[in-house]
């Protein structure tokens, strides 16, 4: 690598995906995905994709409508996709979809997707100013 190479300016990420697989402890009575566990696993996703493009200590500030299509079971894999949609002064808006997935087959299928809105942090852990150049 040449030392104009080590200059170049890094892209910044705008995605984070994230793999679980739902273990009987992740379950409600009915076998099928806690909504909390859900919400867990989606928050997670929202923070590293808001950490990763702001490079700054990032927390929720907010979680919008999140919408529940299908259950999820015991056994299968979700993946989570959490892509920064917009930035405004301290905070970013990061919609996360998650992903049903057989093991077996790989039949996939949405099961639920939500927004959160996350805010970042200087080391006095007040809001703090977030570049704004999301990529086209």
């Amino acid at each position: 690598m040449t030392d104009d190479a080590a200059m170049l300016p890094i892209a910044r990420p705008t995605e984070a995906r994230v793999l679980e697989i739902v273990f009987p402890d992740h379950t409600n009575h009915l076998g099928t995905l806690f909504g909390g566990q859900a919400l867990a696993w989606m928050d997670k996703a929202a923070f590293l994709a808001a950490s990763r493009y702001s490079r700054k200590v990032v927390v929720t500030a907010r979680s919008e409508q999140v919408d529940f299509h299908v259950p999820v079971r015991k056994g299968q894999m979700v993946e989570l996709v959490a892509t920064v949609v917009s930035v405004g002064r301290t905070s970013m808006k990061v919609d996360v979809a998650m992903f049903t997935e057989e093991l077996l087959t790989g039949a996939r299928e949405l099961c639920t997707r939500g927004t959160f809105t996350m805010i970042a942090l200087d080391n006095d852990l007040k809001p703090t100013p977030v570049d704004s150049s999301l990529p086209s």
